[in-house]
């Protein structure tokens, strides 16, 4: 064979091995690269199962103060300065004690004053009376003119009225003084002590808060958002911190018509059905109000709500592993957790992370599959 012949079929020979070669490695990439590919597409999600009345149903805690429902501000009919207090805070008194008392040495002098104006006045009314009574008797005998006459009766009707305003001035008088000792309306125990011995107050300024010991209740303060909540709660649990094994059912019986100027809340007072008798004034409470609402709802992540108009949508995932949509409607807005009004029933398996990733049709891998 020539040289020239020799050198084709050698070079030929190569090349049909290296052509051979490229396609044996093509053929193996290629049988490689479909694991690959199939791994990329099935995206790794997070997922919950939906169930009715989940144990985010919530309960709203507002704290309070144990009070009496019958409180009196007692305060001074007149002004003067404190000279004795007979009471401390927590003293219980009897209807009638004597809390406080002011210096009565002014309003005495003043008393003093229109008891001399009294007796003089009866003075007068007495020589008035007697001279009435002789020139009656000689007008009768027709010895003196009817105006003499008439003089006499007018100095009488005189007398007798500067002696009844005279006892007038003395029982004011009277009564001024007995008003330097303050006292009790009623039976109860001192809440409240805003004045000392030796301070100037005015009539009419509160100085002592009593409190009647029979009927206990609970204040507490609401905001304006959940105000129709507590009202319309059928139940009301309130426990106290100084008696954590006490817990008692309680009752709303007064709601503040305005919110308080400074805290925006409303005042509302809480009956206690059956008050312990180791409750006292003064004591922090709190008052637990269930969220009756969240019977016929459910809780899932707000990770599982994605929005791409107007209405909010969750992933669904089916018994193939495949996501579609769902519109739902949502109702209060937690911490981390979102309500469903509508769009979920127990049972439906949602994509709670990941659901900006997905489209529609899209199988998925849950977690928890994954982990197992």
């Amino acid at each position: 064979m020539p040289k020239s012949s020799q050198s084709k079929y050698y070079y030929g020979g190569a090349v049909a091995i290296c052509l051979l070669l490229i396609l044996t490695g093509w053929i193996i990439t290629t049988k490689a690269q479909p694991k690959q590919t199939t791994t990329e597409d099935i995206p790794l999600v997070k997922t919950q199962t939906v169930s009715l009345n989940d144990s985010s149903a919530q309960s709203y805690n507002y704290s309070g103060e144990v009070r009496g429902r019958y409180e009196s501000q007692l305060a001074f009919q007149v002004g003067g300065k404190i000279i004795r207090r007979n009471i401390d805070l927590g003293s219980v008194v009897k209807k009638g004690d004597v809390l406080l008392q002011i210096d009565p040495i002014d309003i005495q002098q003043g008393t003093t004053a229109t008891k001399a104006q009294l007796s003089a006045a009866e003075s007068q009314f007495k020589l008035a009376k007697d001279n009435l009574e002789r020139f009656r008797e000689l007008y009768n005998e027709k010895l003196m003119s009817q105006a003499e006459f008439d003089r006499y009766q007018t100095t009488y009707d005189a007398a007798d009225a500067q002696l009844r305003q005279a006892k007038a001035q003395y029982t004011a008088s009277a009564n001024q003084l007995n008003y330097c000792n303050l006292y009790a309306d009623h039976s109860g125990v001192v809440a409240g002590i805003f004045a000392e011995t030796g301070q100037v107050v005015g009539p009419g300024q509160p100085v002592v808060t009593l409190v009647r010991d029979n009927e206990k209740e609970v204040e507490i303060d609401v905001p304006e958002n959940r105000l129709e909540e507590v009202r319309n709660s059928k139940q009301l649990m309130v426990k106290f911190w100084a008696l954590p094994n006490l817990c008692i059912a309680g009752k709303i019986r007064e709601v503040a018509p305005m919110a308080n100027p400074l805290s925006r809340t409303y005042t509302m007072r809480i009956s206690l059905l059956n008050p312990s008798p180791e409750l006292e004034l003064g004591m922090t409470a709190t008052v637990m109000v269930a969220d009756t609402g969240a019977t016929e709802t459910v809780y899932i992540p707000l990770t599982a709500i994605y929005q791409t108009g107007k209405t909010p949508v969750v992933w669904v995932v089916n018994d193939e592993g495949k996501v579609h949509s769902r519109p739902v409607k949502l109702g209060e807005f937690g911490e981390d957790q979102v309500q469903v009004l509508e769009g979920l029933k127990a049972g439906d398996v949602v994509v709670t992370a990941g659901a900006y990733k997905l489209l529609a049709g899209q199988k998925v891998r849950p977690e928890d599959a994954e982990n197992e």
